[in-house]
């Protein structure tokens, strides 16, 4: 019989070399921007700065974070089919 291997961390998002995929994204934006535009160097160069950032921003708060700032503006990213109204701040029964 084969070893199974068990993740240690099941809700870690995927990593690729040193960084998570959401740390990626603003590397590969800004890499794609600067092909387009024609400033690579620039546009990863900020894609990297924007990653440092964010890091230090999610380092210093507790896990999704981020989403419930974006629900309470009224941005929700959900899969739900249905969910509250995120401008409505009481609700009473």
């Amino acid at each position: 019989m084969k070893p199974v291997r068990i993740p240690r961390r099941v809700d870690e998002p995927p990593h690729l070399l040193l960084w998570s995929a959401d740390e990626l994204a603003p590397v590969l934006i800004g890499l794609f921007a600067g092909v387009m535009l024609d400033k690579l160097f620039v546009c990863v160069a900020i894609g990297l700065v924007v990653t440092n950032l964010y890091r230090k921003f999610r380092d210093n708060r507790p896990d999704g974070y981020l989403m419930h700032l974006l629900y309470w503006f009224g941005m929700p990213i959900t899969k739900a089919k249905s969910f509250k109204n995120p401008y409505s701040r009481r609700f009473i029964p």
